[in-house]
C-alpha cells in the first residue's frame, strides 16, 4: 500500500479513478435499487406504504450517520472509513439476494445506506485533501460520475431484474463495491490523520453557521433538492403531456447527462481563476430555478427537454462549486466532519424538495408546486451573490 502525507498525488489518474468510483457506487446502488422498488413493488407485494419506508431508510441511515463517519474519518484517516464502508456495503448487498422478502429488503437497504455514510464522505474528503488548489477540478469528476450513477442505476438495474429479479441487482452490487474497495486499498494513498485543535460547542456552533460553510451548504441542498424532484415529478409530468415511459425516463437522463458533461468543465474554468465560487453558484441555481420555473409555466414536450437539460447545467454548475468551496476554507485537519455535514445538508434537500412540491401539488397542482420550488431555489441563489467570492485555501490559511 501507498503512504502519504500530503495531496501531491492529486496528479495520478491511478489515485483518484478509485474515489471516483467510489462515487459512481453510491449514486448506482441507491438508485438502481429505489426505480426497481417502484416499479416492481406488486410483483414482491408491497403496499404504497411499504414501497414508501424501503425508498426512506437508505436516505434516513445517510442522514442520521453521515457526520458521524465525517468526524471518524478526521480522526483514523478517510481511507480506513472509506474502504471498511465499500466492504460493509458489499455485504449489506448479500442480504438482498433474498429479494422476494420486504423484509430482507428492508434491511439491506438500510445496510447499504449505513454503508454509505461511511464511505462517501470520506470520498469527499479525500478528493478534497489530494486535490490542493485544484478542487474544482476534481471535485468536477468527482460529481460528474455521481451523476452517470444516478442516470445509469435505472437503467442498468432495470436489466438486471429483468434477467435475474432483484437478486441478480443485489449479487452485481455486491461485487460491485467489493471489487472497488480492493481497488482503493491498493492504490489509494494512506493520508494520515491530522492534529487536531479541542473545539468547544461553542466553536462547532460558529463553524456550521459561518458563511464560508453555510452558504455553500444551502447551495448544494437546493441543488440536490432540484435534482430529487426533477428525477421524480419529470416522468410524471412528461406522461400527463402525452409522452411515453420510454421518453420520460429519457427526459431525466438528460438531465444527468447535461449534468455529468458540465462539472468537470466548471471545476476546470474554476480553477483556473475564471470563475468565482460565489457568482458561479448563483448562476447555476438561477439557472435551475429558470428550468423548474419554464416548465411550470408552459409544460409540454419540448419545454420538459429543454428544462431538463437546464437543470442538468445548473446544477452541474452549482455543485463542484460547493464542494470546491467547502474544500478550499475548510483546515485539512476537520474535513471529514465538514463534508459529511454538508452531505447531510444534501441528503435534506433530496428529501425537502419532493416534499415541498408533493405537498403544494396535492394541495393546488403540480405545475405550482413546481412553480414554489423554483421560487426556493431562486431565493437561496441570492446568498451566493458576492458574499464568498473570495476563499481562504486549506492549506495556507490566506485568502487569494
Amino acid at each position: 500500500m501507498t503512504t502519504a502525507t500530503s495531496h501531491t498525488a492529486a496528479t495520478s489518474a491511478a489515485v483518484t479513478a478509485p474515489l471516483y468510483a467510489a462515487g459512481f457506487v453510491t449514486a448506482f446502488g441507491a438508485h438502481s435499487i429505489a426505480a426497481g422498488l417502484g416499479a416492481h413493488s406488486g410483483d414482491i407485494g408491497l403496499s404504497l406504504l411499504n414501497l414508501g419506508i424501503l425508498l426512506a431508510v437508505y436516505d434516513l441511515a445517510e442522514v442520521v450517520l453521515k457526520p458521524v463517519f465525517g468526524a471518524l474519518s478526521d480522526r483514523i484517516g478517510t481511507k480506513p472509513v472509506l474502504v471498511a464502508g465499500l466492504f460493509v456495503f458489499a455485504l449489506m448487498s448479500l442480504i438482498g439476494l433474498w429479494g422476494a422478502d420486504p423484509l430482507m429488503l428492508g434491511l439491506a437497504r438500510i445496510g447499504q445506506g449505513a454503508a454509505a455514510s461511511a464511505f462517501s464522505p470520506a470520498s469527499s474528503a479525500m478528493v478534497a485533501r489530494l486535490a490542493g488548489r485544484k478542487a474544482g477540478t476534481y471535485f468536477g469528476r468527482y460529481g460528474s460520475w455521481k451523476s452517470l450513477g444516478y442516470v445509469a442505476g435505472p437503467l442498468i438495474g432495470a436489466g438486471l431484474i429483468f434477467l435475474g429479479g432483484f437478486t441478480l441487482l443485489f449479487a452485481t452490487l455486491g461485487v460491485l463495491a467489493a471489487a472497488i474497495a480492493v481497488w482503493a486499498m491498493i492504490a489509494l494513498p494512506r493520508l494520515e490523520p491530522l492534529p487536531r485543535p479541542r473545539y468547544t460547542l461553542l466553536d462547532l456552533a460558529r463553524q456550521v453557521t459561518h458563511r464560508s460553510f453555510l452558504v455553500p451548504t444551502l447551495v448544494l441542498a437546493a441543488a440536490t433538492g432540484a435534482l430529487g424532484t426533477a428525477i421524480g415529478f419529470l416522468p410524471a409530468l412528461a406522461t400527463r403531456y402525452g409522452l411515453d415511459p420510454v421518453a420520460a425516463v429519457a427526459a431525466v437522463s438528460l438531465l444527468a447527462l447535461t449534468s455529468a458533461a458540465t462539472q468537470p468543465w466548471i471545476g476546470r474554468l474554476r480553477d483556473q481563476g475564471r470563475l468565482h465560487d460565489g457568482p458561479g453558484m448563483t448562476a447555476g441555481l438561477l439557472l435551475t430555478a429558470a428550468g423548474i420555473a419554464v416548465v411550470a409555466l408552459i409544460p409540454g414536450a419540448v419545454t420538459i427537454f429543454g428544462a431538463a437539460a437546464a437543470i442538468g447545467v445548473g446544477i452541474g454548475t452549482a455543485t463542484p462549486l460547493g464542494f470546491a468551496h467547502l474544500a478550499a476554507t475548510t483546515p485539512p485537519e476537520r474535513m471529514g466532519r465538514t463534508m459529511g455535514s454538508a452531505e447531510l445538508g444534501r441528503e435534506l434537500g433530496d428529501a425537502g424538495g419532493p416534499l415541498l412540491v408533493g405537498a403544494v401539488a396535492t394541495a393546488t397542482a403540480l405545475p405550482l408546486g413546481l412553480g414554489v420550488l423554483a421560487v426556493a431555489v431562486a431565493a437561496t441563489s441570492v446568498l451566493g451573490v458576492g458574499s464568498i467570492g473570495r476563499t481562504r485555501t486549506a492549506d495556507s490559511g490566506e485568502e487569494d
